[in-house]
């Protein structure tokens, strides 16, 4: 994506200034690359966003942000113990860090310190300069691309969905697939196997061509004749557990958050690939509990997933009686690939021992940790200004709250291939747009202050007036195309797949879900 280079702005790089990038800016004149006489400020400029203080991936796209403080005219210094400094000057306060020098200076300082200086001119023509911001270079990198969702954060009316891929180490941005290719049709819960970009399943609803799933293996797209809801793949690629749920919104008469998510009826079904058959073992699809949210361990051996007890009768009145007792547990079934054989139902962390609902686990690749949210009941954390972000340490069994909670909504969150990088969902920049954040989880299980995604243009979600969330961190870009995803979606079914009725939650028909992931 590209973003218009602001006319008052320019950038100097290692104090070169040359009439090509005076003309590109509309400046006549170059800032000074360095300050010799300044007065020093005892505190942290005023930035925006806040990058600084934390771990950065050395293949992250340059940090633009925006000095606030009041001043006719801004020089920043970036440097390290190696390699070229750089020197950005504007007149707005709006800083733009040149890509490649960046990403040399990054690459030359792995496990090192950079830092940033920020100079601000006075209104009587003196300079000023604050205390220097820093940043850790990590030593491993964050993968190549993020796979996200922008949508309205509407209540009752979707237009203007879609799913797009980022890479992270610039701002190139690409559409994977857009509600206005079907009909302005809905599309979540898009799934990868593993980190790997090959395998995509995606979720579609749309008035002209009814709900399905797109599986796309490749560069071969097909249609299922069902909606997947949550979806987890097993490492090997031969299944898919994806959820069938009776979600219904509802409202409150006041507070933080009015909207409000229950999960009337709930199994989970498992998808054969080989087969092109759905089976729903009754080890998650118990009529008389709620099953959710499934994730497989990185050697496929465990089908992690949330369930809880249902607490109504009448499974159609929204909100149902009790529906704010609700909370459910962490478990997990074992499963032999080679035979297809699944084990006893296993509860992990259950909701009495934690007085809390446990919702969305995610172990990360190297086996080692589980993320997950928990919130004061239900199953949609992201209306939930409770809900915080938790750490299971699975060879000691103990878990603790992360430091980097905010005062609102943590939900959706995804590993890196290399578990050392998570992306997630935050409601923490005043509780209405959701945005994704980066943090880094080092060798112990401490996530350091996370990052917003940096953009080109460092206002660039002052002006968002849409959520970016649902964050997949993936290794490439997806293999499908554009044009064959919407060509599919816009086409007949290809695969029969209907969920048998036997074993699973009888109610839990996913063509009558309203599933939006926030």
């Amino acid at each position: 994506m590209s973003y218009a280079r602001r006319a008052n702005q320019f950038v100097v790089v290692a104090g070169m200034c040359s009439l090509v990038a005076a003309l590109s800016f509309g400046l006549v004149s170059c800032a000074p690359e360095t300050v010799e006489a300044y007065t020093e400020v005892a505190r942290d400029p005023d930035v925006r966003p806040d990058f600084f203080g934390t771990v950065i991936p050395a293949n992250i796209a340059p940090l633009n942000f925006q000095v606030l403080e009041p001043g006719q005219a801004y020089l920043v210094n970036i440097h390290a113990g190696t390699g070229k400094p750089i020197a950005v000057a504007s007149k707005t306060g709006a800083v733009r860090i040149p890509l490649k020098q960046w990403r040399a200076l990054l690459a030359a300082n792995r496990g090192q310190t950079i830092s940033v200086d920020v100079f601000v001119k006075e209104a009587g023509g003196g300079w000023k300069k604050f205390q220097s911001l820093t940043n850790t270079v990590a030593a491993e990198d964050v993968d190549d691309v993020l796979v996200f969702r922008l949508m309205k954060p509407i209540y009752n009316w979707w237009k203007s969905i879609g799913i797009y891929q980022r890479r992270l180490a610039d701002y190139r941005t690409s559409v994977v697939l857009h509600g206005r290719s079907f009909g302005e049709g809905c599309l979540n819960c898009h799934s990868f196997v593993g980190n790997e970009p090959e395998t995509l399943t995606i979720g579609l609803r749309s008035a002209e061509y009814g709900s399905s799933t797109l599986l796309a293996q490749g560069n071969t797209v097909e249609k299922i004749d069902s909606k997947w809801g949550y979806t987890a793949w097993h490492p090997s690629g031969k299944l898919a557990v994806y959820s069938l749920s009776k979600v219904r919104q509802f409202f409150h008469r006041g507070g933080p958050q009015v909207r409000d998510v229950v999960d009337l009826d709930s199994a989970l079904a498992c998808y054969m690939v080989e087969r092109r058959e759905v089976v729903c073992p009754p080890q998650f699809s118990d009529k008389d509990r709620l099953e959710t949210y499934p994730t497989w361990s990185p050697d496929g051996k465990y089908l992690y997933f949330c369930s809880g007890p249902i607490l109504w009768e009448d499974r159609d009145t929204v909100p149902p009686k009790n529906y704010e007792k609700l909370k459910y547990d962490l478990c997990r079934v074992s499963y032999d690939v080679a035979t297809d054989t699944w084990g006893p139902v296993e509860t992990v962390l259950s909701a009495e021992q934690t007085g809390l609902s446990i919702l969305l686990p995610r172990v990360s690749p190297d086996g080692r940790f589980l993320l997950f949210c928990m919130c004061q009941y239900g199953c949609f954390p992201i209306y939930q200004p409770s809900s915080d972000l938790y750490l299971m340490d699975l060879t000691a069994g103990t878990y603790r709250k992360l430091a980097i909670n905010s005062n609102y909504s943590e939900s959706w969150h995804s590993w890196s291939s290399n578990s050392r990088w998570i992306a997630f969902s935050s409601k923490r920049q005043g509780g209405l747009f959701t945005r994704t954040f980066l943090s880094y989880v080092d060798e112990t299980g401490t996530a350091h202050k996370p990052v917003i995604v940096p953009q080109e243009d460092p206002c660039y979600y002052d002006a968002l007036l849409e959520t970016h969330s649902t964050p997949e961190l993936v290794k490439g870009e997806v293999k499908a195309g554009r044009a064959a995803l919407a060509r599919t979606a816009r086409s007949a079914a290809t695969i029969v797949a209907e969920a048998p009725i036997s074993g699973a939650t009888p109610k839990a028909k996913p063509i009558e879900s309203w599933q939006e992931r926030e």
